[in-house]
């Protein structure tokens, strides 16, 4: 495995891990922190899926370095966040939720080149997904 594929991997590991709830009244209810980690997870399937579009990994890091500065602010401390970053029910949530977004947007991680047509598009619109993305 290339370095670069480690810390990738590395990189939606802890997306996924940071999408998990402390309370009910947690970081699963601050939207902006979790669109952050919906969009890191969703880029990293692009990039998994297709073989011409790869990650902007430094950017991955410090995009989700300031999704916790984020959730600090805001008054989690760092035992909360590391206890959300637990749960499976909270990562099957955003799971489901990156699903959602592929089918809405016409691809599904079984379909390499609706994948790259995807990745594509948000690289050329420069949403939040595009950006953690770069053509090869």
């Amino acid at each position: 495995m290339r370095m670069t594929s480690k810390v990738v991997t590395t990189v939606f590991a802890a997306s996924l891990a940071f999408a998990a709830p402390v309370s009910a009244a947690g970081l699963q209810d601050e939207t902006e922190i979790n669109n952050g980690l919906l969009a890191v997870g969703i880029a990293d399937e692009i990039r998994n899926r297709c073989g011409s579009i790869s990650a902007r990994t430094f950017t991955a890091l410090s995009f989700l370095n300031s999704l916790k500065r984020q959730a600090r602010a805001k008054g989690y401390s760092n035992s909360e966040i590391n206890s959300y970053t637990k749960s499976k029910v909270e990562k099957a949530k955003m799971r489901k939720r990156g699903e959602a977004y592929l089918a809405q947007n016409g691809a599904s991680t079984s379909d390499a080149a609706s994948m790259c047509r995807l990745g594509r598009a948000e690289i050329s619109k420069r949403s939040q997904i595009g950006v953690l993305l770069k053509a090869k």
